[in-house]
């Protein structure tokens, strides 16, 4: 069994202890993390504790994080394919679009919107984490992923 943590949509411009010391206490035995953008500065990743640390850009990132992350992802972790994308455009409509951005995928890790987000629909996991900085009416939240025989996913207010 592999355990991933999830976070998106930060929005900070520098290294925050206190999320810092949050995250290392929710994602203390993962194996992985991954950011789904709007990490704003390529500073911030280095508050995510783990393994391996893989990130994709966001609409609100700067130059340094545009010039070295993609805009999406895919992988593959415990035999499921995993689409890692911040997403774009309006609330309304966004897992229509992630999902247009993916072929055969078992799970879409997104964020943008900062509501959290988690359900299966046709067999494929819609997972946003929500945001770490909160905001637009949500808590803050990250997520994490339990890869085992399923794929399933679990919101954590912070």
């Amino acid at each position: 069994m592999m355990r991933v943590g999830v976070i998106s949509d930060t929005h900070l411009r520098s290294y925050d202890r206190d999320l810092a010391k949050k995250l290392a206490e929710h994602f203390k035995d993962v194996q992985m993390i991954l950011h789904a953008g709007d990490i704003t500065e390529l500073s911030v990743l280095d508050m995510l504790e783990a393994p391996q640390v893989i990130a994709v850009l966001g609409n609100m990132d700067g130059f340094a994080a545009a010039q070295s992350l993609p805009a999406k992802r895919e992988l593959k972790l415990e035999g499921f394919q995993i689409g890692l994308i911040h997403g774009y455009g309006p609330p309304n409509g966004l897992e229509e679009r992630v999902r247009r951005e993916f072929d055969d995928v078992d799970a879409i890790v997104f964020g943008h919107s900062h509501k959290p987000t988690n359900y299966l629909l046709n067999g494929l996991l819609y997972f946003n984490p929500g945001s770490a900085a909160g905001g637009r009416g949500h808590p803050k939240t990250v997520g994490m992923l339990t890869l085992g025989d399923s794929i399933s996913g679990e919101i954590i207010e912070i």
